[in-house]
């Protein structure tokens, strides 16, 4: 059952992803078909079709490189690299007019927004899950030696502001989150406006950079710091310690040795200390409903895996509690969506900024996010805001004024209307084969990295089976 569960979702995954591709590609499709011109192939995916099939003079093909798709329109500039020769000779086709030529080029983008939109309203119809650590910035632990502790912030601690400004998410890749601000700070140090017993303050820490190897993406800033979260037991292991001292799942543990938790992370910080010496008894407090009780227990080395330090058996944690709807407007989430790519584009272009393209995530990435949310809790719902966020990514970054592009053919054609006539076709074929050939091999690149990201991640969440011995 779980071979048939991923195989369906990779094909979730890449009918989606083709569905985004596909309706791009249809808006310079049809409006081609409005204004007149010449068409000789419709693709989905670069490179040479795999499958193909011509209907009514136009070629519909699938590519065998899923990083796009295109329409061979050899009356506007033609991208052999890409498309390979069209039918006709250009030189041998009616000229264009650029107002044609700038409408089919816009018409890919503004039907990615469309679909964008079309996304929102139903996003804000059927709601995107939230939960508490989504909308809090309360400090759920410390790296003893990190940064954040050298600068004296502790657990509990509620961020108000970062590098100046102001946060309401910790971990979500937006604007205005914790770790957007850190990643993009780019001072020496980085002030953390906090609140601690009701008194505001200031912290002011030196950031880390994780070693990385060559071929790992180049570290980002980080402060080692991580959310508050409820620490709810999801599964346990038989004959483990927690087993025997009868805590159940959805019991949630609220404290440590009498010290209260705002996450899992100081026993997890615990357990790894018993790599290099004897475990020590230790005391939770456990609420479950409305009572609240202590439990002392002693970590045993399991049976298996034979290298396992001694654990105490808690084998997950319910990752997200008290999960409730929000239904934000469409217009709400297409403004999220565009200040984003504009807070991306600024930390890009940004002299100071220690994000580069490199950072930037490729076709292999979005597939792997796409996967990632169709196997989580209401994914569905988490998918369909996803893809919000990518069509408007889409179509804006289309609009650069670069080559291949469809901004690309919007200047060209700009020229051609200033000029009052095309660009040498000649010139045309040096200037797009030269940035079809850097736009493939960038999206070689960046798949590198992405492939690389997500098989070191896959082997790292590889569950290894835990087995204690029977008790006695």
């Amino acid at each position: 059952m779980t071979i048939l569960r991923y195989i369906f979702i990779a094909l979730e995954v890449v009918l989606l992803f083709n569905l985004l591709i596909g309706v791009h590609e249809l808006g310079h499709f049809l409006a081609a078909k409005w204004r007149g011109l010449k068409i000789d192939r419709f693709a989905i995916w670069f490179g040479k079709p795999i499958w193909k099939k011509k209907i009514g003079g136009v070629e519909y093909a699938l590519g065998w490189i899923p990083a796009g798709g295109y329409v061979s329109l050899p009356q506007m500039a033609t991208m052999e690299a890409i498309e390979g020769k069209p039918e006709e000779n250009p030189v041998q086709l009616p000229n264009v007019s650029p107002l044609d030529k700038i409408i089919v080029a816009f018409a890919g983008p503004l039907f990615s927004f469309g679909l964008a939109v079309a996304f929102a309203v139903i996003v804000w119809g059927v709601g995107k899950p939230s939960n508490e650590v989504d909308n809090s910035t309360v400090i759920g632990w410390v790296d003893p030696a990190g940064p954040a502790a050298l600068a004296g912030l502790l657990p509990g601690d509620t961020i108000l502001e970062v590098d100046g400004h102001p946060v309401q998410h910790f971990d979500a890749f937006t604007q205005d989150s914790v770790k957007w601000r850190i990643v993009t700070s780019e001072g020496t140090n980085i002030a953390i406006k906090y609140v601690r017993d009701g008194k505001e303050a200031t912290a002011y820490a030196v950031p880390f950079h994780r070693a990385t190897k060559w071929y790992e993406r180049k570290a980002l800033r980080q402060l080692l710091v991580a959310p508050a979260a409820k620490s709810v037991v999801l599964d346990i292991v038989s004959n483990s310690p927690v087993a025997l001292a009868g805590i159940k799942s959805g019991d949630e543990i609220i404290a440590l040795n009498g010290k209260h938790l705002y996450s899992f992370n100081p026993i997890l910080e615990l357990q790894n200390t018993w790599t290099n010496k004897a475990p020590e008894p230790l005391t939770l407090t456990i609420k479950r409903g409305t009572e609240q009780f202590d439990r002392t227990l002693l970590a045993v080395k399991p049976m298996l895996p034979t290298n396992s330090p001694p654990l105490l058996g808690i084998e997950s944690l319910q990752v997200e509690t008290n999960v409730s709807l929000a239904h934000p407007s469409p217009l709400e989430q297409i403004q999220t969506s565009v200040s984003q790519i504009m807070g991306t584009f600024h930390a890009l272009f940004s002299p100071k900024s220690e994000i580069g393209v490199q950072q930037l995530g490729g076709a292999v990435m979005i597939i792997r996010v796409y996967s990632n949310l169709f196997q989580s809790d209401d994914g569905w719902r988490r998918v369909l805001w996803f893809s919000v966020v990518m069509n408007v990514n889409l179509a804006l970054l289309n609009l650069l004024p670069l080559p291949v592009l469809d901004g690309g053919h919007i200047l060209l054609s700009l020229i051609e209307f200033i000029r009052r006539r095309p660009v040498s076709n000649q010139i045309l074929q040096f200037i797009q084969t030269g940035f079809a050939a850097m736009l493939i091999i960038f999206m070689l690149y960046l798949a590198f990295f992405d492939t690389g990201d997500w098989v070191r991640s896959s082997r790292a969440d590889r569950d290894v089976p835990v087995v204690f011995a029977p008790a006695k």
